[in-house]
């Protein structure tokens, strides 16, 4: 039963209040929590205990500090002594965790990096820093990672890595796939200019207004970029023409995994250059010199004198036959044995490493400038792939046995 109490309106009349009697009730108790928040002044919990058990990151790191133990000399030579003095900089293996987690979450840039760090203790386990351990500052990050590229440490992890994958027997050393990918450049058509300073008329200027190139002659004879000087201009197929770089890998027949991985200029002819450099390596590293090693290759391959430098290194060349309007350079015996095709097959694997690492690793557009830093930059998120794939495989294993 509602009760009418009496109100006063604006107009000074009274009016009728209608009040719930349930409203009038005291109110029951319940198992609702307190919406307080109280912090202990000391915690008796490790950083581990906050990683779950099963976490993809516990065995990536695993295989990572196994990988940088084996590089402690290489370490060492990398810094002055004590006796110079001077503030110790940033561990170096703490610097290539970080690098790999940058990658593993898409993280755009070092300083966003330093920031996430800075409150999630999942990035603090993976890169070893506890709780209350002060993150580095961005420009001091950059500058010890120059010092990583400049001794060649990246190179030195992924191939640990690719050790690492052949102890386990994920590596078959003997048949491979090669291809290649574009990479976007960290400059822009407006920095692409005459080499000799001349004068492109409105092309090349610094103001606002829309710049077009249509009718004018730009080359990479007679223009340069003045952001990223190694950057070229190359198109490919029906893609527009771009600043462009070139990575190139190697990848092994078994599991897809990136047996070796490379940057270089953009042309018609670094895609078998670097090709050949690989597979080169690769015969070099196997077992037996009597071994029959494979490279399965698109047709962007099949030319008489690729072809022809894979039989001189006694590689058998599984380059998809190209015949339209030509004859293909790869004998019709290979083309119809049956490694071949199942090389065909195979060499699709490779593909699967371009498309990680440009929507995972951000290797569309590079955010560096130089082909030696994009070379690293390219190595590393290959080692991080690698990683991925290891990681998984590493549990198909397991749930086998």
């Amino acid at each position: 039963m509602l009760k009418y109490l009496c109100n006063r309106s604006t107009r000074g009349s009274l009016q009728p209040l209608v009040v719930d009697p349930r409203k009038l009730q005291p109110k029951t108790q319940t198992m609702r929590g307190a919406d307080t928040f109280t912090e202990s002044l000391f915690t008796m919990r490790r950083l581990e205990d906050f990683v779950p058990a099963n976490h993809p990151l516990r065995p990536i790191r695993t295989m990572v500090n196994e990988a940088l133990l084996k590089m402690d000399d290489l370490f060492a030579g990398m810094y002055e002594a004590d006796i110079k003095g001077g503030r110790p900089s940033i561990a170096p293996e703490k610097l290539l965790r970080a690098m790999l987690l940058q990658i593993f979450f898409s993280v755009r840039s070092e300083r966003q990096l330093m920031e996430q760090t800075q409150y999630n203790l999942l990035y603090r386990w993976f890169i070893g820093l506890a709780m209350d351990d002060a993150v580095w500052v961005p420009s001091v990050f950059t500058k010890n990672r120059e010092r990583l590229i400049a001794h060649d440490a990246i190179i030195e992890l992924f191939n640990h890595i690719v050790e690492t994958a052949g102890c386990k027997g994920w590596l078959s050393g003997e048949h491979f796939s090669v291809d290649g990918t574009l990479i976007q450049a960290w400059a822009s058509h407006r920095s692409f200019v005459r080499k000799d300073g001349g004068d492109d008329g409105d092309a090349g200027n610094n103001s606002t207004s829309s710049t077009s190139f249509k009718g004018q002659t730009r080359s990479n004879d007679t223009h340069a970029s003045r952001t990223d000087g190694d950057a070229r201009l190359y198109r490919k197929g029906k893609t527009a023409s771009e600043l462009r770089y070139m990575g190139h890998t190697l990848s092994d027949n078994r599991h897809g995994l990136i047996a070796n991985a490379m940057v270089t200029q953009a042309d018609g002819f670094a895609e078998r250059e670097a090709a050949k450099v690989m597979i080169r390596d690769a015969r070099q590293a196997t077992a037996s010199p009597d071994a029959e090693v494979t490279l399965g290759a698109d047709k962007g391959y099949d030319a008489q004198e690729f072809v022809q430098a894979c039989q001189n290194m006694g590689v058998i060349p599984h380059v998809a036959q190209n015949t339209s309007g030509r004859r293909s350079a790869v004998p019709d015996a290979i083309a119809a044995s049956e490694g071949y095709a199942l090389s065909q097959r195979k060499r699709k694997l490779i593909e699967q490493g371009f498309g990680w690492a440009k929507t995972v690793g951000g290797i569309r557009q590079v955010m560096v400038r130089g082909l030696k830093r994009v070379d690293h930059l390219f190595v590393l998120t290959m080692t991080a792939y690698n990683l991925t794939r290891m990681r998984s495989l590493g549990q198909l294993r397991s749930q086998a046995l």
